[in-house]
């Protein structure tokens, strides 16, 4: 597709031509002539970029050519001196006469270098240069003492300052000419350039490299950029995502398109008055899809991506995160249009006010900055804010207001048709056994994520790799569901007899009650092979579709099945264990939810918790005041142990009417190990007496009817307002 921004093809051009320039001096230039390599990425290649590092081998080159010109110039302003003879002893030694006329003309002089001392030979004294306040030539050098040191006779440079002996320089020249020295020059004091010039040259050397040196290393994350945003850009095709590879949450898809549709053709909207949404929050539990459907986006656009973290505004100094909030406007704004896309929004625009050590936060100033921002943008600048939390219930409210994020979209768990949409997505590159079914899979999957769902397939893959399988079969999928769900199985772990056949009799217990009652979830298996960290056993219970309501019923159910392995424990041994730990902790908090938050109890409909819940359900006390009396206190209490207490009584005679169901679970479960749901329906409909509760694995469950007394009020209503509505 042509570009018919001028800025937006400067875009496309400029890279190539500065990457041509980098692979002057790049290692790997031999390759760029390639025709298997490919075509630059319009950004650069992102992981040459990454390999190279800042500045890149060539900054080698740079250091090699600025260490010989230093050399060089550093020869330019003046030889080596390696020997300084004073004066007076220079004096002496041209007195012994020159080399020509005396060659065994020498004199020994005696220096002290740190704490030793040495005596030196000088002779063959010639090439000199008699200067107003210096006399340099060249001279044969011998090490006498110490032995140590001793070293034979070698050519050196020498200097010999004449501070103070300016005024002899006649008395000089005529003891040079009279001892015949023939080959004396005279100098004239140097001029600046010729004294300064080479220290000037190498100073601007050095500041040039250093300047140069500074601008490649001043990318962000280098130490001299705090305030540049960490914003990495993306073209469409590095990022390689479409709405293709996102499945199973179709509603925010459509959402995001009309993002899409609107920088790819602004003037439809604008044509009817349409102004399209400054900024889109994705909100929904981890590993929904919210980042997937970012790159989706980032790749169905074909504008400028600018991507990074909230956690990337964070820095050490103050100040530092709304300097990076302005700089990443300014990029965005100059590349216009584009999206800026901020992952983990809650690390970054959390409620002001709510900080517990109190004062003014470094956060909020961020947060300040990233509010003026998003609403000091026209309303057709073309560049569009895209952010994703889980926590959207701790943001700022000045954020969450229309004009800067307008357009919330719900990025949901996905219902069991999502779900194999998903499946479907990631097994493309699998390869399936023909008895694989999707449908089937999904169902077994219910609350499972995108996330979860592409790590279900990863598993099954391996597992059928493991086994040095072809192909992918359905029973790699259904081990992977309850590796996933229960943990790893470790076949490898002792255990006494006694403790495997009280693990056994608690599965029992649970699968019994499980199966005895009308509203529970089918039972699929029962195991007392140790899976996770502290399982030694579990009964497997799944649902029969999506659920999103529960019925007071269901709830005390499910309390039952929880407390019937331990109910199970103290039938037979007299005595519980602490296996029963997790259980009670789970049953109590249904209870405790059923009276404080569903209003199931005699206390009557009321709520009794005034803190928010967040996204994910998860409560927070921390700060927030109970706004009930000790009393209503003392009543809650009371009600979670009566609902505890009737459940335990229930549980027990339904175990204590089927022990011998229970006894038969318990010792098929210590021969087998793992019991199926079939197996369970034959042994407890064989050893329990009848009739038959009707059972929760059931395929159809009886259809509940409204009460009479419901139905007959409602058809006694209905004549009376048709007829107040004729009158």
């Amino acid at each position: 597709m042509m570009k018919s921004r001028i800025g937006e093809k400067a875009w496309y051009l400029i890279p190539n031509d500065l990457q041509r320039l980098r692979n002057l001096f790049s290692r790997d230039s031999g390759n760029r002539n390639d025709p298997n390599k490919g075509e630059q990425s319009p950004l650069g290649d992102k992981k040459a970029r990454e390999r190279r590092g800042p500045g890149g081998p060539a900054i080698l080159w740079y250091l090699l050519i600025a260490l010989a010109v230093s050399l060089l110039l550093a020869g330019l302003v003046r030889p080596t001196i390696t020997e300084d003879i004073p004066y007076l002893e220079l004096v002496r030694l041209i007195e012994q006469g020159s080399p020509e006329e005396n060659p065994k003309a020498a004199i020994v002089v005696t220096k002290k270098v740190g704490n030793e001392l040495y005596r030196i030979r000088y002779s063959g004294l010639r090439d000199l240069v008699v200067r107003p306040h210096e006399v340099v030539g060249t001279v044969t050098r011998e090490i006498l003492d110490p032995v140590s040191k001793r070293s034979k006779p070698e050519e050196v440079t020498f200097r010999s300052s004449r501070l103070g002996f300016e005024n002899d320089n006649n008395a000089l020249l005529q003891l040079l000419l009279n001892k015949g020295f023939r080959d004396v020059r005279g100098g004239e004091p140097p001029t600046f350039w010729e004294q300064y010039g080479p220290h000037i040259i190498l100073l601007l050397v050095f500041v040039l490299l250093m300047l140069f040196l500074l601008r490649r290393m001043g990318g962000p994350g280098s130490a001299i950029a705090f305030g540049r945003s960490r914003s990495r850009l993306y073209a469409p095709e590095d990022v390689g995502v479409t709405f293709k590879d996102v499945a199973g949450i179709d509603e925010a898809v459509e959402e995001v398109k009309e993002v899409v549709e609107f920088l790819k053709n602004p003037q439809k909207f604008r044509a009817l008055g349409g102004r399209i949404p400054k900024g889109v929050l994705l909100v929904g539990p981890p590993g929904t899809g919210k980042t997937l459907l970012a790159k989706a986006i980032a790749g169905e656009a074909g504008v400028p991506f600018f991507s990074l973290s909230g956690s990337d505004f964070v820095e050490m100094f103050v100040g530092v995160g709304a300097a990076r909030v302005r700089d990443m406007f300014q990029q965005a704004q100059a590349r216009a249009p584009c999206i800026v896309f901020i992952d983990e929004l809650d690390a970054l625009g959390k409620m002001r006010g709510t900080s517990i050590v109190g004062g003014h936060e470094e956060r909020e100033q961020t947060l300040n900055a990233l509010l003026v921002e998003m609403d000091g943008f026209n309303s057709n600048s073309g560049v569009i804010v895209l952010a994703a939390t889980n926590r959207p219930e701790t943001l700022d409210p000045a954020l969450l207001r229309p004009g800067r994020f307008d357009r919330h979209i719900l990025v949901d768990r996905p219902d069991v048709r999502g779900r194999e949409a998903i499946l479907k997505v990631h097994c493309r590159n699998v390869k399936l056994d023909p008895s694989v079914n999707i449908s089937e899979i999904a169902a077994l999957t219910p609350g499972f994520v995108g996330a979860d769902l592409a790590n279900l397939v990863n598993e099954a893959a391996l597992l059928a790799a493991r086994k040095n399988k072809e192909a992918v079969t359905m029973e790699e999928f259904t081990e992977a569901v309850e590796r996933v769900t229960a943990g790893l199985e470790k076949r490898q772990r002792v255990m006494s007899e006694e403790e495997k056949l009280r693990v056994a009799y608690h599965e029992s217990g649970h699968a019994l009650v499980a199966y005895s009652l009308p509203n529970t979830d089918p039972v699929h298996k029962v195991s007392i092979i140790p899976r996770g960290i502290a399982g030694l056993g579990y009964t497997l219970q799944r649902p029969e579709g999506d659920r999103y309501l529960l019925t007071q019923s269901e709830l005390e159910a499910r309390i039952q099945v929880l407390l019937a392995g331990s109910v199970a424990e103290e039938l037979v041994f007299q005595d519980v264990s602490t296996g029963a730990q997790n259980d009670l902790q789970r049953a109590t908090d249904i209870a405790r939810s059923m009276v404080t938050e569903f209003g199931m109890s005699r206390l009557g409909k009321l709520a009794f918790r005034d803190d928010v819940p967040t996204h994910l359900g998860v409560y927070s006390d921390l700060g927030r005041p109970r706004w009930y009396s000790e009393a209503t206190a003392e009543e809650i209490d009371r009600e979670i142990r009566r609902i505890i207490d009737e459940a335990l009584q229930r549980t027990r005679r339904i175990l204590e009417v089927r022990r011998p169901a229970l006894e038969a679970l318990a010792q098929r479960l210590m021969q087998k190990e793992v019991i199926d749901q079939e197996e369970l329906r034959e042994i407890v409909e064989t050893h329990s007496p009848g009739p038959f509760v009707v059972p929760g694995t059931e395929d159809v469950k009886p259809k509940r009817v409204m009460p009479t007394s419901v139905t007959e009020r409602a058809n006694n209503e209905a004549p009376e307002a048709e007829s107040e509505a004729s009158s």
